[in-house]
């Protein structure tokens, strides 16, 4: 503990001491990367630190931050920010390291997204009481009211929240109402609230009747009216040769054009309807195809950045490559090679294989 303590006063004498240099996003207002890790673990909760989930490296997000990503996706889970009940006191041995995290993000100038990665649910089971889910919000947000770099994302990728689509439709909107109501309740006015629609908020199927079914969250209303509408899209095909809008396992892209055509139709809905957009995850393999694909993508997006506010890279995060497990080809020699996805500095694939390629559209 001592040591720890050492520890931690040195690397803030050096981050005081160096400032990190930093470029600037041009093309969209937010810019970044998904730090995975501290919703890992979801057999163990609450958990121990490090070994059930790992939180991101903030040197890490610093070396991300110099290449001029500005926004950075925490994922957390709602069970162990409240063990004992949706709407019960937070546990500072998870809360207090994720601020650490989103406070040394933000004195950076950097954007601090925080993301409940619970597809809904809460304990394995669907969340259908939204006073509950408006109580954990309020309670959340009002840890973080007085930091505008904050952004609150209500849900990760809400899905099969009911066999009756119009149900489901409508819960996933009581949701994010219930989310919205709890934020701005808690004097967290300033920040924007991201809204994520049901199927996984894919953008592909964002406005589809008949999977995301998104259209009734154009009504959703927000006293601060900053709203932003998150989406999801990955290129990848499934395993029987397929496209349905990516799953985001496979380093292989369906052509170089798939992602700018998966956007194609939630562009329109996001200019009809007036509002904003931001791609919180996508992801391509380092290869030609990817590559392009990302580039047209991009290169989409910057065309209609009236709607597009930019967008996060999944796969960042060092439970991809710093943390031991058996798919480090570098700790296990012989195993599978690294995280087809990870951003990580400065050995992940894609850091090495798909960042510089970012980089020129951002």
């Amino acid at each position: 503990m001592y040591f720890h303590s050492l520890l931690v006063a040195a690397l803030a004498a050096i981050s005081l001491a160096s400032p990190i240099k930093q470029k600037r996003v041009k093309n969209f207002k937010y810019f970044g990367v998904n730090q995975s890790g501290g919703e890992w673990g979801l057999n163990s909760i609450p958990g121990t630190s490090g070994k059930d989930y790992l939180w991101p490296n903030t040197s890490s997000i610093d070396i991300l931050i110099g290449k001029g990503l500005n926004t950075f996706r925490i994922p957390f889970i709602m069970e162990r920010i409240n063990a004992t009940a949706i709407t019960g006191p937070a546990d500072q041995y998870y809360l207090a390291p994720l601020t650490d995290i989103v406070n040394h993000i933000t004195a950076s100038s950097a954007y601090a997204t925080l993301v409940a990665q619970n597809f809904g649910r809460y304990n394995n089971q669907i969340i259908t009481n939204t006073s509950s889910f408006q109580t954990f919000w309020k309670n959340l947000a009002t840890h973080f009211k007085d930091n505008d770099k904050v952004l609150f994302d209500t849900n990760n990728e809400y899905h099969d929240m009911n066999p009756n689509l119009a149900i489901a439709t409508k819960l996933v909107f009581d949701l994010n109402q219930a989310a919205i109501n709890g934020i701005r309740a808690a004097g967290a006015t300033t920040q924007s609230i991201l809204i994520e629609g049901n199927s996984y908020t894919s953008a592909l199927y964002w406005n589809d009747t008949g999977a995301g079914n998104n259209d009734d969250l154009k009504s959703l209303k927000d006293p601060s009216n900053k709203l932003i509408y998150e989406m999801h899209q990955y290129f990848d095909g499934d395993d029987a040769g397929q496209y349905f809008g990516g799953s985001g396992t496979h380093p292989s892209c369906w052509n170089e054009t798939v992602g700018s055509d998966a956007l194609k139709g939630a562009t329109n809905w996001l200019r009809t309807n007036n509002k904003k957009g931001l791609l919180g995850e996508f992801a391509a393999g380092s290869n030609p195809t990817c590559l392009k694909t990302v580039e047209n993508m991009l290169a989409y997006m910057k065309a209609n950045c009236d709607v597009w506010q930019g967008a996060l890279m999944w796969g960042g995060g060092r439970v991809w490559d710093d943390w031991p497990n058996p798919n480090d080809p570098v700790q296990y020699p012989g195993k599978p090679p690294r995280y087809i996805f990870g951003m990580e500095p400065k050995l992940g694939t894609a850091y090495l294989g798909v960042l510089p390629t970012v980089l020129k559209y951002i």
